[in-house]
């Protein structure tokens, strides 16, 4: 549980702290005076500097004092250390940069330390003002001049510090009940003497440094150990850490860490093309520029946007020049940043395993080629595995990982409501959360898939009485034949809109409904047993699987969340009797329980986050609706923080939000009697025109090559409701779109028609290989006698495109658009077309390894295919 071993070290006085600020302020006065009278770039007063053929005066300006924090571990958001340091210097105002790694300066310091100078200064031993957690947030209070920072140490100060350091952590780590219970009832006691905000007396309103140490370590000892400290702590207590934890400090802190963790290094086991480039600059620059890493710029590489000049570029010459001739530190004859620039290209050097032809572009821009052998490497990894190679974040889980220790996300999708036949308004949500689903699945998570049915309501009155009144004998067992729900929904609203004694009637059977009445709960669950029929012939065509869990589920969890908003003052009752919460930015609160008593959508999501934050043990959890609904959803994120259900540090919210399908008149799609499309008719239309398609292109053939009856249909399902599914997941689910058969359904351009046949034409290829000239690619695979070969311009190309797979499930994660995957693929088809256009593959010299490359690119179509819902073909 301690922050680090370095904080158990008695670190400097409180004495020697100030004298190290002193210090430190005064250098940076002598240095600002020194930089005053003026000196040239290179350390000559007045030198001139050339930059684009132009001389000039190189000025330098006045140093400020930079404090930075070396040291950090690359787990550095899981460290209470780093976290101490990073959220006291928010609170007490003095910026930090990143220090690097001090193991060689001063190898006698193993953890973060905070260090004081010029990070571009010559001096290989920087001025080290503390380490260890406690000592450097009391040095950056100290460093601090207003009220909260150096007047808020004092012996008592520090006599807290040393009960966090010498009991608090040792206890906590410990896991011993006795030791645990003693250290909280002191905490306890100090906390009831001083108010409830900090154990200081009189700190009251003011987060002293002995509170953020003491609220840090109880934070990291619920979190690492798994014990669940906080939760039998006393309600002081937890008040008490809530004030660090939802604290603006804290979160900043967070983001802070990011910034500061050390660069990482070559991984050869990382797929990533960026992370490999990355790290491949990123040695390079802090090699021959040692303070780069210091003076807050962001180094890494990125994708070219047009391969004709490079595939991968680092732009970071130009501001690391600024910053260097700023401060008078350009190193003897760096006079341009195509200087800087040409010095990194040194530095990466032809041994690198990745980069090369490494040039410099326009101002600075540094171009670079991944080598062939690097390619070559990771596209023999998708022969020999049999699938492309996981990113990073996918393989966090081991093999034997079980089901139930991985992380649980929930994706609530689809959603369609009972009596009511799925039309295309639930075509996007369908689609996009399956989609998701299989993508986080991909990458190692348990995902709960919900289909949050609108199964309960105000509706179902009518819709009983209806049934009762259209199928009067189904008392005596006479089941009523219900073929067309939206007929029978519209029939329903026309009778309620129309009969005043009918909807007097339909709303006595909702309260009966609630209350349980027997003849009406069991006309609301044939009512759902009929839906469920219909639904699943939607998600039988789209191969979807999800697990109902609708509305009326959570209706006895309603009153639950009510009680636990009132309890903790969160909820407001407005006039007439609503009970609400209002939550920041919003004007409009959530309605937890009408006037009236009832309860609305506002009231069954925040009974439904709960369950699943605290039942499912969700860690993520994803809704994926009608961009209209964003409001609304991120109004429950903000309940769901409000009242401490969710925790940043562990917890991610995301709503998908997706357009409107509209009709070529840009309206919304409809039939042409001004009809909601059902999504069935939609589907069957689908592979209607695709089979149709498909039997032109029969016509004519040899009968060997001809398809039996059973085979097309396949195929053209297949293909059909592929081509929905990719016309979707292909664009910004943001947007809206035009729904089109012509164009969805087109062989050219980026269909998911045209990727299936780019498939199957591969596949072709590898079967007349073994046909045609005995070259089976499954023995060469088994045997592994011969390897792939990128030599020809256009086999580098696609072994290039093969390799930004796991960039681009990365790309796909942050935002959850599975669109991302489809740009992938279909540059990836392009590239495998142009392939087997340039290289002659059949009966050529190297054949063995293009027809490998063929099957490689094969395997990675299938990943794409499987993660976007689509079922391959091999053959058309």
């Amino acid at each position: 549980m301690a922050d680090n071993n370095t904080e158990e070290k008695k670190g400097p006085s409180k004495k020697e702290l100030k004298k190290l600020a002193k210090k430190a302020e005064k250098d940076a006065a002598k240095a600002a005076a020194k930089g005053a009278k003026g000196g040239g770039g290179q350390g000559g007063k007045g030198a001139p500097s050339k930059s684009s053929g132009a001389q000039t005066q190189v000025k330098k300006t006045s140093p400020v004092p930079t404090y930075r924090l070396a040291n950090v571990p690359s787990n550095g958001i899981s460290d209470a250390c780093t976290l101490k340091a990073c959220m006291a210097s928010i609170l007490y105002s003095t910026p930090l940069l990143p220090g690097g790694d001090t193991s060689d300066s001063l190898p006698f310091i193993h953890g973060p330390a905070l260090l004081y100078g010029d990070p571009s200064s010559s001096s290989s031993t920087p001025d080290t003002i503390a380490f260890g957690g406690n000592s450097i947030i009391k040095a950056l209070a100290l460093i601090d001049n207003s009220k909260e920072g150096t007047n808020n140490i004092t012996n008592v100060v520090d006599d807290w510090l040393e009960f966090e350091s010498r009991e608090l952590r040792p206890a906590l780590s410990s896991g011993n009940s006795k030791k645990i219970t003693k250290v909280l009832t002191k905490i306890d006691t100090a906390l009831e003497i001083s108010g409830g905000s900090s154990v200081i007396n009189g700190g009251e309103g003011t987060m002293t440094v002995a509170d953020l140490a003491i609220t840090l370590s109880l934070l990291h000892a619920h979190s690492d150990n798994g014990v669940d400290i906080l939760s039998t702590a006393s309600s002081s207590i937890q008040s008490y850490v809530n004030l660090t934890k939802n604290h603006p400090a804290y979160t900043s802190a967070k983001k802070l860490i990011k910034k500061l963790l050390p660069l990482p290094a070559f991984d050869p086991t990382n797929p990533s093309l960026l992370a490999a480039s990355s790290s491949i600059f990123a040695s390079a620059i802090t090699k021959v520029f040692p303070s780069a890493i210091s003076l807050g710029l962001e180094i890494k590489a990125f994708k070219c946007k047009d391969i004709k000049h490079g595939d991968y570029q680092c732009n970071i010459a130009m501001p690391l020049y600024q910053k260097l001739k700023a401060s008078g530190s350009l190193p003897e004859g760096v006079n341009t940043p195509q200087n800087v620039a040409q010095l990194i290209i040194d530095a990466v050097g032809d041994d690198n395993p990745v980069l090369c032809d490494l040039v410099v572009n326009g101002p600075g821009f540094i171009m670079s080629r991944i080598k062939t052998s690097y390619l070559e490497g990771g596209v023999n990894d998708i022969i020999k595995n049999g699938t492309p190679t996981q990113p990073k974040c996918a393989t966090s889980f081991s093999e034997g990982t079980k089901k139930d220790e991985k992380d649980v996300v929930v994706v609530d999708f689809s959603s369609p409501n009972i009596a009511k036949e799925m039309h295309v308004g639930h075509l996007r949500s369908t689609i996009i959360g399956e989609s998701v689903c299989r993508i986080l699945e991909y990458t190692g998570c348990n995902v709960q898939r919900v289909n949050h049915v609108g199964d309960w309501g105000t509706q179902f009155g009518m819709l009983i009485q209806y049934l009762k009144e259209e199928y009067p004998d189904f008392a005596n067992g006479d089941m009523p034949n219900i073929t067309d729900l939206t007929v029978f929904y519209k029939n329903a609203k026309m009778r309620f809109d129309e009969s005043p004694e009918f909807k007097k009637v339909s709303q006595l059977n909702v309260v009966k409904l609630q209350a349980g009445d027997a003849e009406c709960k069991l006309i609301w669950q044939l009512l759902c047993d009929i839906s469920r029929i219909e639904f699943e012939k939607v998600y039988k065509r789209l191969d979807i699987t999800v697990t109902e869990c609708g509305e009326s589920f959570y209706n006895d969890k309603i009153a639950p969340v009510i009680d636990e908003f009132i309890t903790a003052g969160y909820c407001t009752v407005e006039e007439g009797g609503a009970k609400c919460v209002f939550v920041p930015k919003y004007k409009i609160p959530l309605m937890l329980q009408k006037s009236d008593g009832g309860y609305g959508y506002d009231s069954t999501d925040m009974a439904a986050i709960k369950y699943r934050l605290d039942v499912l043990d969700a860690k993520q959890i994803v809704y994926i609706t009608d961009f209209t609904q964003g409001d609304h959803f991120q109004m429950v994120f903000a309940a769901a923080k409000k009242i401490g259900w969710v925790d940043d540090d562990s917890h991610r919210l995301d709503h998908i939000g997706f357009g409107t399908v509209q009709g070529e008149d840009g309206k919304r799609f409809k039939t042409r009697s001004g009809d909601t499309v059902r999504l069935v008719d939609l589907l069957d239309e689908a592979v209607s025109r695709m089979e149709s398609s498909l039997k032109e292109r029969m016509e004519g053939k040899e009968e060997k090559d001809k398809r039996s009856e059973e085979e097309l249909h396949e195929t053209a399902s297949a293909m059909g409701y592929g081509a929905v599914k990719y016309f979707d997941l292909r664009r910004n689910p943001t947007s809206n779109y035009i729904f089109s058969y012509d164009r969805m359904l087109d062989t050219k351009g980026n269909t998911a028609i045209y990727l299936l046949y780019a498939h199957a034409r591969l596949e072709s290829i590898i079967t007349k290989g073994k046909a045609q000239h005995g070259v089976d690619v499954d023995t060469l695979i088994k045997d592994g006698k011969s390897k792939i070969v990128l030599d020809h311009k256009s086999e580098r190309n696609l072994g290039l495109h093969l390799q930004f797979f796991a960039d681009s499930i990365e790309e796909t994660l942050k935002d959850l658009f599975p669109y991302h995957i489809c740009d992938f693929v279909y540059a990836l088809s392009i590239a495998a077309s142009e392939f087997v256009t340039q290289c002659h593959v059949l009966g050529s010299p190297e054949m063995e390894s293009r027809l490998l490359l063929c099957r490689a690119t094969a395997i990675t179509m299938r990943q794409c295919f499987e993660l976007l819902g689509i079922k391959p073909v091999m053959r058309i």
